[in-house]
């Protein structure tokens, strides 16, 4: 290669390499679950385990890894949903994981999804009259 292609491709690397980022983020399904929320599978009772936000939710049986994701946190987007127009454009949220999908007292719209969303997380990615969505997720 001469001197002239090798810059014309150094600089078309340079140039390109800016629109392809590795992403870390792990692509699945959330569906949402209304109060009541305790007792919790990690916390009980303890009405202290809630942020004050209400973006938490449970962690359905892929996330749940024995209870070590009890506390993890997550950021959540809304990616694609059966009904178009579903998801909240450009809305990322942080939640935090208090509870076991698999056994939470309140029953997620949908089973076996990701995770399970309090309504006020899910209604923030999502339209809430939906019974589950796909998202993209990365713990924090």
């Amino acid at each position: 290669m001469s001197n002239p292609q090798l810059l014309l491709l150094f600089l078309s690397l340079l140039l390109f390499g800016d629109l392809f980022h590795p992403s870390s983020a792990d692509v699945g399904t959330a569906s949402q679950y209304s109060p009541p929320y305790t007792p919790t599978a990690c916390y009980g009772s303890d009405s202290s385990q809630f942020p004050s936000s209400n973006l938490f939710g449970a962690a359905g049986e892929g996330v749940w890894d024995n209870g070590a994701a009890c506390g993890r946190q997550y950021l959540v987007r809304c990616i694609s949903a059966i009904v178009p127009r579903t998801c909240v454009q450009g809305q990322t949220i942080q939640i935090r994981i208090l509870d076991r999908a698999q056994t939470s007292t309140s029953r997620p719209a949908k089973a076996n999804t990701t995770v399970v969303l309090s309504t006020t997380a899910f209604s923030a990615i999502a339209n809430s009259a939906v019974p589950s969505v796909n998202i993209e997720f990365q713990q924090v």
